[in-house]
């Protein structure tokens, strides 16, 4: 089991091929309605087999909630759901212990577990656990959205190609989650390139969180940047985070990279957000933004050097199975359900049990 938070405490269970997989949310105030319509439609956005440039292993991911609703109202018991897993094909992932991928946690879960690793379809380090990391961020989303604040995102990048309009508001409900439409063409054109020659891309999401209230967060570890960083990175394939302008930073002097303040309607805001809505750790009152890196899938179809870790000797490898040639647009979901879990703690601890419940004030 993954476990996160500091009020909120999210559990994650199960294996890619294990009959089902779940999570478990303690700490949601009771008397919330959760809009299940509304979070079926967020879990389709990360759910498989949507598309061509996906991975054809179909899976309905249909939440079934055990406890912590009556009807679907949360009644402050711990709210438990799982997705059962339907279309497998545990064949494919035969002889992986002995041959493992490179790229992925074969060699090294089989050490840390002695060889007992569940090795089908990535087991526990496959981003099938994803599925229920959004059924959790999905309410939390909803519990944020009464609030006002919104959480949005989009693919930056496939590969080479940039999206470099501005994210202003939310992709949500286009089928490939850019801000300019005829980039996201040529992204879908990238990713079926990688396709055909048996191999993968990767890209970077990047995600804004609008009407978020000064003064949250804190110093040194308590600072917005770790809490975020730390679960953004329990989804599988992140490999770096940067907030606002992050590394482009170190190319400016101080006063290029200082956002200046000003009053606007009697609120202090800043005239530039290269801090990306943070500073020493602490929401300022600007959009909160951050942009993370995903690697190329590393389970392809092309040939790739490895070793046999019985006999001891190097050996090749052509992944068999269904993958997807990349993940970015499924994760950009991810991205939204981590950021919205991430916040729903932040702010429990920092203005109370009460501040998510209908009747708090933002």
């Amino acid at each position: 089991m993954s476990r996160y938070g500091e009020f909120l405490h999210l559990t994650i269970f199960g294996q890619s091929h294990a009959p089902a997989i779940g999570m478990t949310l303690e700490g949601l105030p009771a008397g919330e309605t959760i809009d299940m319509a509304a979070l079926q439609t967020f879990l389709d956005r990360r759910a498989p087999g949507r598309n061509d440039w996906s991975t054809p292993r179909k899976e309905a991911d249909q939440p079934e909630f055990l406890s912590g609703l009556v009807g679907n109202v949360t009644c402050g018991a711990p709210l438990t759901a799982i997705i059962r897993n339907t279309n497998t094909r545990s064949g494919d992932y035969d002889g992986l212990s002995v041959v493992p991928r490179p790229g992925h946690a074969d060699y090294t879960a089989g050490v840390k577990y002695g060889g007992h690793a569940d090795f089908a379809g990535g087991g526990a380090f496959s981003g099938r656990l994803t599925a229920p990391l959004c059924i959790a961020g999905g309410i939390c989303l909803q519990l944020l959205k009464k609030q006002g604040i919104e959480v949005i995102s989009r693919i930056a990048s496939i590969g080479s190609v940039e999206d470099v309009t501005p994210l202003t508001v939310s992709t949500a409900d286009k089928p490939f989650p850019v801000v300019d439409d005829a980039v996201g063409e040529t992204m879908r054109a990238e990713i079926a390139a990688a396709k055909a020659e048996g191999d993968s891309v990767g890209g970077i999401v990047e995600c804004a969180v609008l009407g978020l209230p000064v003064g949250l967060g804190g110093p040194l570890f308590d600072g917005m940047e770790g809490r975020i960083s730390s679960i953004v990175f329990g989804i599988p394939a992140v490999k770096g985070i940067e907030f606002g302008i992050g590394f482009g930073a170190v190319r400016l002097r101080g006063s290029e990279n200082n956002d200046p303040f000003v009053v606007e309607n009697g609120t202090v805001r800043t005239t530039t957000n290269h801090c990306g809505g943070i500073l020493g750790g602490i929401t300022n009152g600007m959009p909160l933004t951050f942009r993370a890196a995903f690697k190329p899938t590393p389970s392809i179809a092309k040939e790739q050097e490895t070793v046999d870790i019985e006999k001891k000797e190097n050996a090749t490898l052509a992944v068999k199975g269904r993958h997807d040639p990349a993940v970015v647009h499924r994760a950009r979901a991810v991205v939204d359900a981590v950021t919205a879990i991430a916040l729903c703690d932040l702010l429990t601890v920092r203005f109370g049990t009460d501040f998510l419940a209908s009747k708090g004030e933002a």
